[in-house]
């Protein structure tokens, strides 16, 4: 057996048997990782709050490299979403981080950039102001792992799309002009980034998201862009998010 002691976020968890856990372990050193916490939903001593998803954790567990799962053994809370009042808003937020990492991490893989974007959207991300670390992170994520298209000209002709608006679809991998906003199926390019739109990616990628704390966000802000981001990632992954979905009728899209 080989000891570990790491830093992580817990990003999901589901009961097997009939006190033990399976834990989904973001980690900082060895990316995505399984474990098993042996009679977790009786054991206050190793785990207690430790294994609500999104909780940042020291985590010490042991692993024989011919075995999937590791044995997880305690978790030290470095901090806690419960730690913040929570409201609908809010979970579904961080519901939202948890499941796009559990689906495009692959384990065993490490990702010390996502980990330290998670963090930090995680620092920004409270009741009422939740719309800003959603937009960050998922525009963000579309870009470490490889999937952003070029923002600043036309999938089609190359045109440059500053000041001008452009269009996405979900069928579609970029932005187009307006004069190609019909190539392709029939209405393919219907949705709208907006050049304010476009300005504030540019200045999400130049900045952390600690720069926008103090900025007002409405859920009208940046709108299309999330929608843009999170489109993005569900066409990469081949599925639809389900947190997604939620956001969506949070948004009241």
């Amino acid at each position: 057996m080989i000891a570990h002691q790491v830093e992580a976020v817990v990003l999901r968890t589901w009961p097997i048997h009939e006190a033990d856990q399976i834990v989904s372990l973001f980690t900082r050193d060895f990316g995505k990782i399984k474990g098993v916490a042996k009679s977790a939903a009786r054991s206050r001593r190793r785990f207690g709050g430790a294994l609500e998803p999104m909780t940042h954790v020291r985590a010490h567990y042991a692993e024989k490299p011919s075995q999937e799962l590791v044995r997880l053994d305690s978790f030290d809370i470095l901090h806690s979403p419960l730690a913040e009042p929570v409201d609908y808003a809010r979970a579904t937020a961080l519901a939202f981080f948890s499941e796009v990492l559990e689906q495009t991490l692959p384990d065993h893989d490490p990702h010390d950039v996502v980990f330290r974007l998670l963090l930090s959207v995680l620092e920004q991300t409270r009741v009422d102001h939740i719309w800003m670390p959603i937009t960050y992170f998922a525009l963000w994520t579309t870009r470490l792992m490889g999937w952003l298209p070029d923002l600043s000209r036309c999938l089609f002709c190359g045109a440059s799309l500053a000041g001008q608006p452009a269009y996405f679809h979900f069928f579609s991998d970029g932005l187009v002009c307006a004069d190609h906003q019909q190539m392709g199926d029939k209405g393919a390019h219907g949705a709208v980034l907006t050049p304010d739109s476009q300005v504030l990616a540019i200045r999400i990628f130049r900045s952390p998201a600690s720069a926008f704390a103090t900025e007002a966000w409405p859920r009208s802000r940046g709108a299309d862009l999330r929608r843009f981001a999170i489109q993005s990632l569900e066409r990469h992954l081949e599925r639809k998010l389900t947190t997604a979905a939620a956001l969506s009728r949070l948004a009241g899209s």
